[in-house]
C-alpha cells in the first residue's frame, strides 16, 4: 500500500512539473516575442525607440496585477482553477495582438495578455514546489522554470525561418499554443496536495484563520518580505532589460539583426542549462554559496558584454549572462516557495512576483530612454551592474535571517 501511494505521489509530481514546464515554455515564447517582433512592430506602427520601450513595458506592467491577484485567488479557490483561467486570458489577448491597428490598442492587449501570464507564474511556482518534498523544491522549480528559456530559444529558431519573418505569426503561435495546453491541464493536472490538506482543515474547523496580505508583514514575515521584494525588484529589472533589448543592443554595437538573434539563442540555451543546475544546487549547497555564484556570474557576464570586441566574444558573453540571469530568476522563485508557509505561499510568491514585475516593467523603459538619450549599449549594461550588487546583498541578508 505504501509503495502504491509513493508511486502515485511520484506520478502526480512528475505530471505537475511537466505541465508547469509547458506553461513556462509559453511564457518564454511570449517574453521573447516582444523582442523578436520589435522591428516589425516598429515599422508597422511607426514607433521610435522610446515608444518601443513602452510597448515592451506594457506586457510586463500587466504581469503586476496578474501576479498579485493570481497568487491570492490560488490560496482561496485552488491552484488549478486559477492557472487554467489565467492561461485562457493570456491566450485570448495574445491573439488579439495581431488584430489591433493603433499603438494605444496594442498597449491595451499587451497589458491584458501580461495580466493573464502574470497570474499564472506564482501558481506555477507554488504548484511545482508543493508537488515535491521540501528537500527537492529548488530542483522542481528549476526544472519547471527552465521551460522559459526553452520557449524563448525555440522562438529564436522560429524567427530565423520565413514563417517567423512576419511579426504577426509570432503572436499567432503564442496565442494558439496555450489553447492547446488548456485541455491537458483540465484533464491531467492534479490539484496541490498541500492546498487540499489546508482546505480539509478549514472544513473540519482545525485550520488557523485564513491568511491575508497582512500576514506578509507580521512579526515572522516582515523582514523576509522586504528583503525578497528588493531582490526580486532589481533582479527582474536586469532580466527584462536583457530579454527585451539584447538583440537591439547588438545592433547598437554594430552587429547585424541576424547576429543579434543568434546571440539571443545562445543566451537562452545557456539559460536553460543554468536554470536546471542552479535549481539543483539550491537543494544541495548552502544557500549563500548559490547566491554568491549566481550573482557573481551575472556581474561577470555584464562586464564581459561591455568589454567584448569580437562577435565570438559577444556570443560567449551572451551565453554567460543568460546562464546566470535566467537561472537566478528561477532560484529566486524557489526561495519564494521556501520562505513562506503553505497557507500564505501563493499570496507571498504572488506579491513578490508583482514587486519584481515593477522592476521588470521599469527596466526596458529605462533602457529605451538611455538609448534615446545617446548613452548606447554600454550605458545600458553599466546601469544594470549596481542593480545586481544590491540584489545580492539583500539575498545574503535574507539567508542569514532565515538561518537565525
Amino acid at each position: 500500500m505504501d509503495i502504491s501511494v509513493r508511486q502515485q505521489d511520484k506520478k502526480h509530481s512528475t505530471v505537475t512539473v511537466l505541465i508547469c514546464f509547458l506553461i513556462a515554455v509559453i511564457e518564454g515564447l511570449d517574453i521573447q516575442a516582444a523582442g523578436i517582433a520589435a522591428a516589425g512592430i516598429r515599422e508597422y506602427f511607426g514607433l521610435d525607440s522610446s515608444q518601443l520601450g513602452i510597448f515592451f513595458s506594457a506586457g510586463i506592467l500587466g504581469l503586476l496585477p496578474g501576479a498579485l491577484l493570481g497568487g491570492r485567488f490560488a490560496d482561496r479557490i485552488g491552484r488549478k482553477k486559477v492557472l487554467i483561467w489565467s492561461t485562457a486570458v493570456f491566450a485570448i489577448f495574445t491573439l488579439c495582438t495581431v488584430w489591433v491597428n493603433s499603438f494605444q490598442s496594442l498597449l491595451v492587449v499587451r497589458f491584458l495578455a501580461g495580466a493573464g501570464l502574470g497570474a499564472a507564474m506564482p501558481i506555477l511556482i507554488t504548484l511545482a514546489s508543493e508537488a515535491v518534498s521540501p528537500a527537492n523544491r529548488g530542483r522542481a522549480v528549476g526544472l519547471m522554470y527552465c521551460g522559459m528559456p526553452v520557449g524563448a530559444a525555440i522562438l529564436s529558431l522560429v524567427a530565423s525561418t520565413s514563417f517567423g519573418a512576419e511579426w504577426k505569426n509570432i503572436f499567432y503561435l503564442g496565442g494558439l499554443l496555450p489553447i492547446i495546453v488548456i485541455p491537458i491541464m483540465i484533464l491531467f493536472l492534479p490539484e496541490s496536495k498541500e492546498y487540499l490538506k489546508a482546505q480539509e482543515k478549514v472544513g473540519t474547523g482545525a485550520a488557523e484563520p485564513q491568511a491575508t496580505f497582512k500576514d506578509l508583514f507580521n512579526t515572522q514575515n516582515l523582514a523576509r518580505t522586504i528583503l525578497i521584494w528588493v531582490s526580486y525588484f532589481f533582479t527582474l529589472m536586469v532580466v527584462y532589460i536583457m530579454l527585451s533589448w539584447l538583440p537591439s543592443l547588438f545592433t547598437e554595437l554594430g552587429f547585424t539583426r541576424k547576429e543579434g538573434a543568434t546571440a539571443q539563442f545562445y543566451f537562452m540555451v545557456s539559460a536553460t542549462i543554468g536554470t536546471v543546475i542552479l535549481g539543483m544546487l539550491t537543494d544541495r549547497w548552502k544557500k549563500a554559496y548559490v547566491i554568491i555564484l549566481m550573482y557573481g556570474g551575472i556581474l561577470a557576464g555584464l562586464f564581459a558584454l561591455n568589454m567584448a570586441s569580437s562577435l565570438t566574444q559577444m556570443y560567449l558573453a551572451s551565453a554567460l549572462v543568460g546562464a546566470f540571469v535566467i537561472g537566478c530568476q528561477g532560484v529566486l522563485y524557489a526561495f519564494g516557495s521556501i520562505v513562506y508557509p503553505t497557507e500564505v505561499r501563493g499570496t507571498g510568491v504572488g506579491m513578490a512576483s508583482a514587486v519584481g514585475r515593477i522592476g521588470a516593467m521599469l527596466g526596458p523603459t529605462i533602457a529605451g530612454q538611455l538609448l534615446a538619450a545617446g548613452f548606447g549599449a554600454a550605458g545600458v549594461i553599466s546601469a544594470a551592474i549596481p542593480c545586481i550588487v544590491i540584489s545580492a546583498i539583500f539575498m545574503l541578508i535574507l539567508i542569514r535571517r532565515l538561518k537565525a
